[in-house]
């Protein structure tokens, strides 16, 4: 086995935090030993940090990193990475969970059997009704993301890392993205592992959709526009490939599809010209409250 540090990034996470860490504690470990799990908050109004101190009476696997402010996810990551005592770093979202037993496993076997993998990706899978327009747009999104990374490796949500040192500069907010970028350039690989399945919750209002793809979109362009770094969910041909393989995925619903590929166009055209005319790069960005369940 191979010992690893789970990392959470919260801010008033009340709702999901404990569904999160439970999931954690949860997992059947044969190839990740989980040593300890790192739970930072940053400027937390709500009850996550009780919460949080109640679940450390049950194991001592659980340390708090309380910030008294919020600094934005990439100093939140950065204070984890510091204190972690493992070389292997995995780090999940507050408002996510494992969906198998063994998917922390499936996640950290690439990095544990071939060393020149660097840094590994799991699958996201929405627990969104894709009946409606929103919840099928979610949906669809998540299943060319998958479609996209069995072609090119695309991570996010949920990842494990050999940590080399790579720290975030927090005037960003782009982080699975620039930590990926630095174990490429020290000649390591990135494997998308779909076996390892975490499970979110998508917007489920159009303003909420556009809210949180627009932050998304505003860190990729950023990516490219100081390091030239191509995100492959912007490459037109693997995009047209994902588009055409789930065509049917959820049904025949072309009216749907144009729905959501219009809407995806529209909050990339906002990021575009954000990014454009020198606007800040959402280091610290607004929540999205219907995210906040499964």
């Amino acid at each position: 086995m191979i010992d690893v540090t789970v990392g959470i990034c919260a801010y008033n996470e009340e709702s999901i935090i404990e569904q999160c860490i439970r999931s954690i504690l949860s997992q059947h470990n044969n190839v990740a030993n989980v040593k300890e799990i790192i739970v930072v908050l940053s400027g937390c109004t709500d009850n996550t940090e009780a919460i949080v101190k109640n679940l450390q009476n049950e194991t001592e696997k659980i340390k708090l990193i309380v910030q008294p402010e919020r600094e934005g996810k990439n100093s939140a990551i950065n204070a984890y990475l510091d204190a972690k005592t493992c070389d292997i770093a995995v780090m999940l979202n507050a408002d996510n969970v494992f969906g198998t037993p063994d998917s922390l496993d499936k996640l950290v076997e690439p990095l544990a059997t071939d060393p020149k993998v660097g840094i590994t990706g799991g699958r996201p899978v929405p627990t969104n009704d894709y009946k409606d327009k929103i919840g099928y747009a979610v949906n669809m999104m998540w299943l060319m993301h998958h479609s996209v990374a069995m072609i090119y490796p695309k991570i996010g949500e949920l990842i494990a890392f050999r940590d080399i040192g790579t720290r975030l500069r927090t005037d960003l907010q782009s982080d699975e993205d620039t930590i990926r970028m630095k174990l490429e350039e020290a000649g390591y690989v990135c494997k998308y592992v779909p076996e390892s399945i975490v499970r979110n919750r998508g917007p489920e209002t159009e303003e909420d959709f556009i809210k949180q793809r627009v932050r998304v979109n505003v860190g990729e362009c950023t990516m490219k526009k100081l390091y030239d770094y191509d995100i492959p969910t912007w490459n037109t041909w693997y995009l047209f490939k994902s588009m055409v393989r789930n065509f049917f995925s959820l049904g025949f619903h072309p009216l749907k599809m144009l729905y959501t590929a219009r809407l995806e166009r529209r909050c990339r055209r906002i990021a575009m010209k954000h990014v454009a005319n020198g606007g800040d790069s959402m280091s610290v960005w607004d929540r999205v409250d219907s995210t906040k369940k499964l």
